[in-house]
């Protein structure tokens, strides 16, 4: 015969509905629940000065190894150009047509450098720093835009020995250098905006960080960074329409014509593509709202599995 036992009332399973209830009565929340979007954005905003210190240590810490130290901040995209210049202006000749070629060079390695690295650094964002992530509460959305502005204060350095060299080479300075600063305010939320999404795949998939130095070869070679891309098209008559259009279209060939039409004088803006500053907010918008919120919805995934 079986014997049937009642189940004691302090052992009975409790409706998920009344632990609900129960919570919300003492105040209680899910530990690591993703907060709403305006909360979020509140949170990231309350702790921007950690933000900007742990961006400020990650570069400092960059070439603490190196005896030159924080030279190489100047030094790496400088050789970088230089490079270029041997290869793409001296061997393939890309500098005929191109007035002051060497700034046109030096400012578009500079200005894609910007966007590369921060891309590679916000793939990494979660997965490289997991053990913060697991230890610490935080918004996640910290890390990447923490690495996007580690990034801006690099080009910042950069563009210290940028304005040495147009200087040298002859290009005086002018108002319109003053438009460089809206030009990377829209460059870096398009950077950290695609560094979020980025660093919601690589959190997931790791492998995307070592698929993303091909893509962002290929991009740089698309962009105008060691040639002109009105030089280009007007090669290639038969070049389909819409193909120049993307090519102008292409974000970051257009933060980088914003930014030689802004410091070099004989960069014209017969050269910019039509609605240039449209296209450098839409993309800016784009990126950096979308990517946000794509980040945002898989915030409480991070740092799990």
């Amino acid at each position: 015969m079986s014997q049937v036992l009642d189940t004691p009332p302090q052992s009975r399973p409790v409706p998920r509905e009344d632990l609900a209830a129960l919570a919300a009565r003492h105040g209680l929340s899910v530990s690591g629940a993703r907060p709403s979007l305006p909360e979020y954005v509140s949170q990231l905003w309350a702790r921007r000065h950690f933000i900007s210190a742990f961006a400020t240590a990650k570069l400092t810490a960059q070439y603490s190894q190196a005896k030159l130290g924080q030279i190489w901040q100047v030094m790496t995209p400088l050789l970088n150009a230089a490079v270029y210049y041997f290869i793409f202006g001296v061997l393939l000749e890309t500098k005929k047509g191109v007035a002051d070629f060497i700034p046109f060079l030096v400012t578009g390695v500079f200005v894609w450098t910007f966007t590369q690295s921060s891309i590679m650094a916000g793939t990494r964002a979660i997965s490289g720093n997991i053990g913060l992530v697991r230890a610490l509460h935080f918004p996640r959305a910290a890390l990447p835009i923490s690495f996007c502005l580690q990034q801006l204060q690099q080009l910042l350095f950069s563009m210290a020995a940028l304005v040495i060299i147009l200087l040298c080479v002859g290009v005086p300075p002018a108002p319109s250098w003053i438009l460089a600063v809206p030009a990377l305010v829209l460059q870096f939320v398009f950077n950290a905006g695609v560094s979020m999404i980025l660093a919601r795949l690589g959190a997931k998939t790791p492998d995307i960080a070592q698929l993303m130095p091909f893509v962002l070869r290929t991009w740089m070679y698309i962009s105008g960074v060691m040639w002109s891309i009105d030089n280009l098209v007007s090669k290639h008559n038969g070049m389909p329409p819409w193909v120049a259009d993307l090519l102008r279209a292409n974000p970051a060939a257009v933060y980088i014509d914003l930014m030689r039409f802004a410091l070099i004088d004989t960069f014209h803006a017969s050269q910019l593509p039509p609605h240039v500053w449209a296209w450098a907010t839409g993309w800016a918008l784009l990126a950096g709202v979308g990517g946000f919120i794509y980040f945002w919805k898989a915030e409480e995934t991070y740092g799990r599995g």
